[in-house]
């Protein structure tokens, strides 16, 4: 960084020491056409380069001059504008573009190195745009600015609006630089040509760096890809994990199936055991009732005595009959939990629906829900024969009881042991209800534990949707990993791009020292060097030189020619390898080489 420095200085020196002598030898307001200024305004802005941080943008990386000399307009109100006219052209698009069109309305106002001295004292604001080792943060730069306040003397008419700013290329012309009288070239210029060469070497050196920069990121680029890589891996590790989870919760589910149907087979068998006891005891009733009818033939004979206790046996038939209306209301009680039932299977049919259009994915288990449903439906079918069977036993036996009403009312007939006999078939009837009762709660007891299993069993399908979210959630970062990526391998693409075009520079900036090199042979050599400015013509064939027809030197004379008259090459004393001499110095060479030969 110190030999850029130096390597800068000696070029702003020249270039400023040139732009002076060559503006008081003009003599009139310069405008943008003049060589010397241009060449001025290209050296400043390298200056300016040096050590310039590189800053993120949304486009890539890139270096901008603007950013620090907008601190300008905040240092010193006056620039402010400058500021202001150059954000107003229309012609400028770039932040390259308007710091160049800054540069040159600074000069116009003569306050360009006023400017920078600001600029230069305020090191806390630059270190954010500089290095530490840049030119405007070392003692170069304040050298650089004193040199500048040489420049108040010339008077410059610069037309900004129309100038091209943003595609301008800034390379240093060395050819105006060097001098025509061999002697001054040898004693004084020596060293500026030494210089030139440094700072083409400082420029080779930076374009070195900042391909090793662009290597750099490519690197962490590979880096940063590799570990979505990875990252991507992990992710497909977890979703199989939430594959082997969901299986789990499948198999615990299957398994609270079965013990489901293990339950409902077991109310299964209560309720057969309940039918057979409801079957036992009606026979029970059968017999008694059988029993009673011998009763009332062999009570037929005891019809007088009977006559005396009808007070007392009516009373009893009306306590009879209220214990009929209490069975009856029981019977229609028991009728309404069935149907209570019935609604709660049909809600189980719901859910179990519901439950198959969630979980497509468990068919087996559903096949063994719906078998298990159409066993209940089977079981409840029974059951509502066996109760309209009951109906019907009693309804024959309300039939047999007003039988036994008509016989009372015929016979009147003392029915005080059959009273008892009822009494205590009410008693066993009670204690039936009290076990149906338990049974029921029982019932309803497993059914609550039925929904609690439902509801537990819900909230596993809930968790399996919010699984399959965060997979669909994994899936989407995926797509954006992989964009990402793509947009990386675009990034590199330019990069590469940008690297063969800095390439090409560096082969053009060589194919230039190799020029100075052999101007400075030939100067050694003796001739004449002319510069390409002073000629238009070709010195042989007349002919004008456009983009077609280029000029080309001759290596011995330091003559213009067209490549038609200078498509020779011989060795020289100055250059043991062949170069290009036009065809007159050709021949004379010839001749030469043919006498001392002789």
């Amino acid at each position: 960084m110190a030999v850029e420095r130096a390597n800068l200085l000696n070029m702003a020196k020249l270039s400023i020491k040139g732009l002076i002598e060559s503006a008081l030898s003009f003599g009139r307001t310069l405008d943008s056409d003049y060589p010397p200024l241009q060449q001025f305004f290209v050296v400043m802005e390298h200056c300016l380069k040096h050590g310039l941080k590189v800053k993120k943008s949304f486009l890539g990386y890139n270096k901008s001059l603007w950013g620090p000399l907008e601190l300008v307009e905040k240092l010193c109100p006056e620039a402010g504008e400058i500021a202001a006219s150059v954000r107003d052209l229309p012609g400028l698009k770039t932040p390259l573009g308007r710091a160049r069109a800054w540069l040159r309305l600074a000069l116009m106002q003569k306050r360009l190195a006023d400017y920078l001295r600001c600029l230069i004292t305020r090191k806390d604001l630059l270190s954010e745009f500089y290095e530490s080792s840049a030119v405007m943060l070392e003692e170069e730069g304040a050298v650089i600015v004193g040199l500048l306040v040489g420049l108040n003397v010339i008077d410059a008419n610069l037309c900004v609006k129309g100038e091209d700013l943003d595609t301008q290329v800034g390379v240093i012309d060395f050819s105006m630089y060097l001098k025509n009288d061999i002697d001054d070239y040898r004693n004084e210029n020596y060293t500026a040509i030494l210089d030139q060469k440094n700072y083409v070497e400082e420029l080779n050196r930076q374009l070195n760096s900042s391909v090793q920069g662009l290597q750099g990121r490519v690197d962490s680029l590979e880096k940063s890809n590799s570990k979505l890589i990875e990252e991507l891996a992990i992710a497909k590790n977890n979703i199989i994990k939430l594959q082997e989870e969901n299986h789990q919760l499948r198999s615990e589910n299957s398994v609270i199936v079965m013990k489901a149907q293990q339950r409902l087979e077991a109310t299964q068998g209560d309720v057969d055991v309940e039918l057979n006891t409801y079957k036992q005891s009606r026979q029970g009733l059968d017999e008694m009732y059988n029993e009673a009818r011998r009763q009332l033939r062999e009570e037929c004979q005891l019809r007088q005595d009977v006559e005396n206790e009808l007070v007392v046996q009516v009373s009893m038939k009306q306590e009879m009959e209220m214990a009929m209306k209490l069975l009856e209301k029981d019977i229609h009680e028991k009728q309404d939990t069935l149907i209570g039932l019935r609604h709660q299977l049909d809600e189980v049919k719901a859910i179990n629906v519901e439950m198959y259009q969630k979980m497509q994915s468990s068919d087996d288990s559903l096949k063994q829900k719906n078998e298990m449903i159409a066993r209940l439906e089977e079981k409840t079918n029974q059951i509502t024969a066996t109760m309209k069977q009951l109906e019907q036993r009693l309804q024959e036996a309300e039939k047999d009881r007003s039988q036994a009403e008509d016989g009372m009312r015929k016979f009147k007939q003392h029915f005080a042991s059959k009273v008892d006999g009822v009494l205590k078939q009410i008693t066993q009837r009670e204690k039936q209800m009290l076990q149906i009762e338990t049974d029921l709660k029982i019932e309803r007891e497993w059914r609550q534990t039925l929904q609690n299993d439902l509801e537990k069993e819900q909230k596993t399908v809930l968790q399996l949707r919010t699984e399959a979210q965060q997979i669909i959630g994994l899936k989407k970062e995926f797509h954006r990993l992989q964009d990402e990526n793509r947009q990386l391998k675009g990034v590199c693409e330019e990069q590469e791009k940008a690297l063969e075009e800095l390439g090409y520079k560096l082969s053009e900036s060589k194919l230039k020292i190799e020029d100075i090199k052999e101007a400075n042979k030939a100067l050694q050599g003796g001739q004449v060097w002319l510069k390409d400015k002073d000629a238009t013509h070709c010195k042989l064939c007349d002919k004008e030189f456009s983009i077609s027809r280029r000029k080309h030197h001759c290596r011995n004379c330091g003559e213009i020619f067209c490549n038609a008259c200078s498509d020779n090459e011989l060795p020289l004393p100055a250059s043991p390898k062949p170069v290009r001499v036009c065809d007159t110095c050709h021949a004379l060479l010839l001749q030469r080489c043919s006498s001392t030969a002789t």
